[in-house]
């Protein structure tokens, strides 16, 4: 990554506060979605995939020592998603019928790695909405990994789905010009 411009820098902060305000509301009203990823598509999308990484490892870490210690373990996962969502959007991936497929790649990924992490670090109980889904399968006698697997698989790909429409729509209100000015630096 050469040197960040003041533009791609405040992308990157902006990209910062929508995860961590999309996370604080996900947190506060216990949705079972974790809406922590909307800024880091979206900076991967504009700017690029090692500029996500930076945006999700940035949103992850401030999320995690203010309102939210859970996120900071779950901050592999924000690596994938901004590497793996602004690869596929440089291939045109997100676009049509392609969308599904792509947050399907993004979601196995981040899935994978976000269910390790549940399932052994915490048990399966974290901040998330979705441990109360995990809890009631596990009563029910789904077996622990499976049940956290199947929770974060179908979590995630609502989640990346959602966060993946938003920033899809926002970028393309963003005047070329003006993106090209924060490409470009």
């Amino acid at each position: 990554m050469k040197k960040a411009s003041s533009l791609k820098i405040a992308t990157i902060g902006l990209g910062v506060a929508l995860n961590i305000i999309g996370a604080f509301i996900a947190l506060n009203l216990r949705l079972p979605i974790l809406l922590d990823s909307i800024g880091t598509i979206m900076v991967s999308f504009i700017i690029g995939p090692l500029y996500g990484v930076t945006t999700g490892l940035l949103g992850s870490f401030v999320s995690g020592i203010t309102f939210d210690i859970y996120s900071l373990y779950f901050a592999p996962v924000q690596l994938f998603v901004g590497l793996i969502s602004g690869l596929l959007y440089k291939k045109g991936m997100f676009k049509g019928l392609r969308i599904p497929i792509s947050v399907l790649i993004i979601s196995i990924f981040s899935s994978l790695i976000g269910a390790v992490i549940a399932a052994y670090v915490f048990d399966g109980v974290t901040s998330s909405g979705s441990s109360y889904i995990v809890a009631f399968l596990k009563n029910i006698g789904v077996n622990k990994v499976v049940s956290i697997f199947v929770v974060q698989f179908l979590i995630d790909y609502a989640d990346r789905f959602l966060s993946c429409l938003v920033t899809l729509t926002a970028v393309s209100c963003i005047p070329y010009s003006i993106k090209e000015r924060i490409i470009e630096g």
